[in-house]
């Protein structure tokens, strides 16, 4: 007799967030479209060919989402067993960049293995947010006192000294990263407000008086009438926001994408994105960005098990700091720093990266279970 057999347990069905994968495809699709608009002018007086830019931000994006991909259908716990080891290999590569990098606008920030050019830094984000989520789902119950936070952060100030050797921009993004999840998983704020205001007084005091180059922006920044050198890419960027008015002048319409704007396609793109398409685009392209981190957090609270809410967390907080940093040097809040706005400015490196953090987002959306109502309520919301 052949026992009988069991019906499949509502619990097994997994839940898959179609709402994060349609606004990733969105805003790729959407870059790709600006990113063209923006490029084509240079693209056609360095390279002879308007489409060279987009082309290879085509390329990436491919391979990024075929890594998507496969990332999103392995469990996401396998990770934790190997996140130091990512970590380490993305401290050697920051490492390596200091004494065999590659320089691009005066700083060594390029790495070429195996034919393979890229930027270790960009690696060394989602090798943190591995790390640190692994770290976290051990220690949280500890953070209590100063001294265990202490012990917590002297685990990533070495990549993060690392990369500010040259990085400045990218080490403020890794150490905001490892802030805020500690913040997050800290059962006490105090002591972490503590560290946060000593970490910001340190990085003004070396900047203020060790560096020149970073110091000079911060001068031009304050002062732009003083150093119009120094200041013209953000004073060019200003008249693209201010010229683009409530709707724009029109898609491909831009003037200050004419050679005004330097490497406009990189850093500035959100200001074209507003002289095009006025302050309505640039608030469309906001609330893109706004949903895909409210996606994070269904995914984050909802998550199986703490790992992958804390990986959820560090992904959410790295694009958070991005847009929020690249806005305000778009539009002259901060002194210019060099950051990029995720999944629309041009670069493969940096796209690859996003990307595979969003296949480790759905992949933590996998281990979701569907009967759940608070998830469901929220995605039909």
């Amino acid at each position: 007799m052949k026992p009988k057999r069991r019906k499949k347990d509502s619990t097994t069905t997994k839940y898959f967030d179609y709402t994060l994968l349609f606004i990733i495809i969105f805003l790729l699709g959407f870059g790709l479209i600006i990113l063209y608009s923006v490029s084509s002018y240079e693209s056609q007086s360095n390279f002879g060919n308007s489409f060279y830019y987009l082309k290879r931000q085509l390329m990436f994006i491919v391979m990024g989402f075929v890594g998507m991909t496969i990332v999103s259908y392995i469990p996401y716990n396998f990770w934790k067993k190997t996140s130091w080891l990512w970590y380490i290999i993305a401290f050697l590569l920051c490492t390596a960049v200091i004494f065999l990098g590659d320089e691009a606008g005066g700083q060594a920030r390029w790495i070429e293995i195996a034919g393979i050019r890229f930027q270790p830094s960009e690696l060394a984000k989602v090798g943190v947010i591995m790390f640190m989520a692994t770290l976290l789902t051990k220690t949280h119950k500890q953070l209590t006192t100063m001294k265990n936070t202490i012990k917590v952060f002297l685990f990533v100030i070495p990549i993060i000294l690392v990369i500010f050797y040259n990085n400045l921009s990218t080490a403020l993004i890794v150490a905001g990263i490892a802030f805020f999840m500690v913040f997050v998983a800290s059962p006490k704020s105090k002591h972490l407000i503590v560290l946060f205001l000593a970490a910001v007084a340190g990085v003004l005091i070396f900047t203020l008086f060790q560096d020149n180059y970073r110091a000079g922006r911060i001068d031009a920044w304050l002062h732009p009438e003083d150093f119009p050198d120094t200041a013209y890419q953000t004073t060019q960027s200003l008249y693209a926001i201010g010229s683009g008015g409530l709707f724009g002048r029109g898609l491909g319409s831009s003037m200050q994408k004419l050679g005004y704007v330097p490497e406009a396609q990189n850093d500035m793109i959100f200001s074209i994105i507003c002289e095009e398409l006025g302050l309505f685009g640039g608030i469309c392209v906001i609330v893109l960005f706004v949903l895909m981190i409210w996606r994070f957090m269904v995914i984050a609270n909802n998550a199986a098990d703490l790992y992958g809410s804390f990986l959820v967390i560090g992904i959410m907080i790295h694009i958070s700091l991005q847009v929020v940093l690249n806005i305000a040097v778009v539009t002259n809040t901060i002194p210019n720093t060099g950051v990029t706005l995720p999944f629309i400015s041009y670069g493969g490196t940096a796209v690859f990266i996003l990307l595979i953090e969003m296949g480790l987002a759905l992949s933590v959306s996998r281990g979701i279970k569907l009967e759940d109502t608070s998830v469901t309520e929220q995605q039909n919301g």
